[in-house]
């Protein structure tokens, strides 16, 4: 199945010019008590604002339509590419589809909430400076992120085991009905580079996937052997190749503002009650992405970060 929406994927909807501003938030976790009321708390500044949703809203599908639904009424337009977590098959979920099937699940339930998914048309964020396309990502990840001293999936993963840092998607994410999740991955990142190649040059995009799309993020990580739940390594050069005003992402629960190849990589997530409390929200809950807010005075541009994420809950 093709990740593009349209029999004509270089076509993009316009819109009326945004009173408001492109917005952006990930790994909500609203499964965890202290967190719904954080998502609760969510709120436009304006009715033009956008927000986009970078994965991670919860387990339960009736935990993410909650969310999805409080949030596309709020604003004027939500933005949806999905996390690990929202592909999670959980024992209490009464849906029980796997895989494709769970995805394909999930699209439909966002467009019944008016909420654009990758397979829909990239929407335009029409700001003062001009348009961008919002690239809605599904990529997942092929362990291309090795472990630092393995040189194979296989070693990888077996050193993942050794050290007790396995991420919850081995058992829980199923790649049905692909054989492997890097198959899976394989087919997402190249349906999605054909769209992507085919899409209007002139129309600068801000891409958004739940994963980094470049490794560079994932060297703060307390633990290492976790990056290889990631990412990929057929991405790097994503931002490259096709004309983009930004990178949004989450999974790390490591918000900060970063630049590879001076392009802005923004990770916006919230992250769990263990790790926001300790840090706090620096950078408020909503992280502006355009128009690009001026830097803070004696803000570093690599923002704040602590690199505790992703221990040995494997989440």
């Amino acid at each position: 199945m093709s990740p593009t929406a349209p029999d004509t994927p270089a076509r993009t909807p316009r819109t009326a010019p945004a009173a408001g501003r492109l917005l952006a938030v990930s790994d909500l976790h609203i499964g965890m008590p202290d967190n719904r009321p954080i998502t609760e708390s969510l709120r436009p500044a304006s009715d033009g604002d956008w927000l986009i949703v970078a994965g991670d809203v919860g387990e339960l599908t009736t935990d993410i339509e909650w969310a999805l639904r409080l949030l596309s009424e709020r604003f004027s337009k939500v933005v949806w590419a999905p996390g690990n977590h929202e592909l999670w098959t959980p024992r209490e979920d009464p849906v029980q589809l796997r895989g494709e099937r769970r995805y394909r699940h999930l699209v439909e339930m966002c467009r019944g909430l008016g909420v654009v998914t990758p397979e829909d048309e990239y929407p335009v964020w029409e700001g003062a400076d001009g348009p961008v396309a919002v690239a809605p990502l599904f990529l997942l990840y092929d362990y291309s992120f090795l472990a630092p001293g393995t040189s194979t999936k296989e070693e990888s993963l077996a050193r993942a085991h050794e050290t007790g840092v396995v991420c919850s998607d081995e058992y829980l994410l199923h790649p049905d009905p692909y054989p492997s999740r890097e198959a899976w991955c394989a087919a997402r990142v190249e349906a999605t580079e054909r769209r992507l190649a085919a899409h209007d040059p002139s129309v600068p995009l801000v891409l958004v996937n739940h994963y980094p799309l470049v490794r560079e993020p994932t060297e703060v990580l307390w633990y290492p052997e976790f990056a290889q739940w990631c990412g990929t390594v057929r991405t790097a050069d994503w931002p490259r190749r096709f004309p983009t005003a930004a990178v949004v992402y989450g999974h790390l629960h490591i918000p900060r503002t970063t630049w590879h190849d001076g392009v802005r990589h923004e990770e916006v997530s919230i992250g769990y009650p263990r790790e926001w409390r300790r840090r706090g929200h620096p950078r408020g809950l909503l992280r502006q992405i355009l128009p690009h807010p001026a830097p803070a005075a004696g803000t570093a541009a690599s923002g704040g970060g602590n690199g505790v994420a992703k221990g040995k809950e494997g989440l």
